[in-house]
């Protein structure tokens, strides 16, 4: 069916591990060749780690599945090497149109302020996003992936892990210090290990239709409640690459999912709602359901599941694959860590301590905002028409209106990594507060135009403001570790302001940020004891103790 893309097919080829007498050992082994396994492998990549990756398939991705990436997702590919192609290929948007039976509601924007590198959102079909990663891979030479190579058995230990992994040749056995496991929502590893992913199952049934036309709708998320077209439901329509449509139509829990997948079926749906004179070629058709839920633990001896594998989220809000390459850049840095010897085993406990939470929080807006689009009895019908009627003339009421809330970024101002402005005694509260995103701004760096994000990631930075401190004592502060970098804001152009105006610093004041670009503390005063004492907490020395 279809028609705007095809896949590219990627050679089997035989490893050297395939011929040893016995089992060739790797730092890290990475199941599945998707958007996390191989953000995983990137990422390490860029800390120096080498991977390898194994996937049973020969391709990329089959259907347009996620089609939106949001800011932080693409900041995090800039990281990589992958967000350019994404941006020229993909459809930018940052503004949306909310309709109760066909009158529109509201709208609203995304990314109303600027000074940001890369847009609030695009769309763009997954396979094309797999397929940059792929290209990107075969420029590292830490990672090797390895196509048609698939797990077959797995023997897991607190020491680490034995695989055994089948191909066209025969079996052959690997053993790796950590198993990075992405196989996706249904994984097999986490049932073969008998692990569980709990949650809630939602009785209703969704057809997404990627519908190839020339159309004069905007480049914007239209939401619809209850229109005369598919009365009683909810349609979601949004533009992605190639001229091609995704058009979610909510069909109930008694629909025939195989009925409802033909195109006999689906035309019908489409003509009611762009009308019989739209010319437009059906791309690809797929009925489906969903659910709520993740693992109680991520971390199972040392296999880690990250993405689907770990947690799963309806599709509403674009939090699925967003959140999972977040749930990597977390873990990534960590582990480098780890395997290189610079923080202890303990510190990759706090993957999971701070992505549940993540998972948690992208689990509760999911939740609520498929609540509100298929309410599941009279009264909260009731309230949600309503609240679509007061949202045309009342702000307050738009504010509860909940048609997806959009992937954003989680905070970890709770985390035990995070040293609070309050243990410092700092009066430093204006800026990014500690365990927050850092925000990008332009900037120009040796005569260069560029962003302040592409100085950060990949390290520890002390980003400061340089007035004042003399030499000595920045050669003390430049000594605290080899895996920190010292960036004084004074070398950077501050080409509209914005980078004062968002991390407001005043001489002597400076922020330490974590490899994945989040603030791990902010000080008041620089001072080497109190940064070498942030950044230790930051690695895990002092996460079992209280954070004050």
């Amino acid at each position: 069916m279809q028609k705007t893309y095809s896949n590219p097919i990627y050679p089997y080829r035989k490893s050297a591990d395939q011929e040893a007498q016995r089992p060739v050992h790797h730092p890290v082994i990475i199941i599945g060749a998707g958007p996390c396994g191989m953000a995983a492998a990137l990422d390490l990549a860029k800390q120096g780690q080498a991977s390898v990756i194994l996937d049973d398939n020969n391709t990329v991705s089959v259907g347009s599945r996620a089609i939106c990436f949001s800011k932080r997702t693409l900041e995090i590919m800039d990281r990589y090497g992958c967000a350019q192609p994404m941006v020229e290929k993909g459809v930018t948007w940052q503004k949306g149109k909310v309709f109760f039976k066909q009158e529109q509601v509201y709208e609203f924007d995304l990314l109303p302020e600027s000074g940001h590198k890369l847009p609030a959102f695009i769309n763009l079909q997954q396979y094309y996003f797999e397929e940059y990663m792929v290209n990107q891979i075969a420029k590292e030479p830490l990672i090797d992936l390895r196509w048609m190579h698939k797990l077959v058995e797995l023997d897991s230990s607190a020491e680490g892990n034995q695989l055994k992994v089948e191909t066209e040749d025969g079996v052959y056995a690997l053993s790796c210090d950590y198993l990075l496991v992405a196989d996706g929502a249904n994984s097999k590893i986490r049932t073969e290990l008998g692990l569980e992913s709990k949650g809630q199952v939602f009785q209703d049934r969704f057809l997404i239709a990627d519908v190839v036309m020339k159309a004069d709708f905007p480049t914007e998320r239209w939401f619809w409640f209850d229109p005369e077209f598919h009365p009683n439901q909810s349609v979601l329509l949004h533009k992605q690459a190639d001229d091609v449509w995704r058009i979610d139509f909510q069909l109930g829990w008694d629909a025939d999912p195989e009925e409802e997948k033909q195109e006999a079926k689906i035309r019908p749906r489409i003509e009611a709602m762009l009308g019989k004179d739209v010319e437009f070629e059906l791309e690809w058709a797929s009925v489906y359901t969903f659910q709520c839920r993740k693992m109680d633990d991520f971390i199972h001896n040392r296999v880690i599941f990250m993405g689907d594998a770990a947690h799963q989220v309806s599709p509403f809000g674009a939090r699925g694959a967003n959140g999972g390459v977040q749930s990597v850049e977390n873990l990534a840095w960590k582990l480098a860590r780890v395997l290189k010897g610079q923080a202890p085993a303990t510190l990759i406990d706090s993957y999971n301590e701070e992505r549940q939470h993540g998972a948690a929080e992208n689990i509760l807006n999911s939740t609520r905002a498929t609540d509100f689009i298929t309410p599941k009895n009279d009264i909260s019908r009731a309230f949600r028409d309503e609240t679509l009627r007061l949202a045309k003339h009342y702000p307050f009421a738009r504010s509860l209106v909940n048609s997806g809330r959009l992937s954003m970024p989680c905070d970890y101002q709770h985390s035990s990594l995070i040293t609070k402005s309050s243990a410092l005694n700092t009066g430093f509260d204006a800026g990014i507060a500690p365990g927050f995103v850092c925000l990008d701004a332009p900037i120009g760096i040796n005569g260069e135009d560029g962003w302040l994000l592409e100085q950060l990631g990949n390290r520890f930075v002390l980003l400061y403001n340089g007035e004042g401190i003399d030499n000595d004592e920045l050669k003390t502060l430049s000594s605290i570790s080899d895996d920190l970098v010292l960036l004084d804001s004074r070398e950077l152009e501050d080409k509209e302001g914005m980078l004062a105006e968002r991390y407001c610093m005043s001489g002597g004041q400076g922020y330490l940020i974590r490899p994945d670009q989040y603030v791990a503390a902010k000080f008041e005063q620089l001072s080497r004891e109190q940064i070498n004492s942030a950044l230790q907490r930051a690695l895990g020395y002092q996460s079992a103790q209280e954070n004050p």
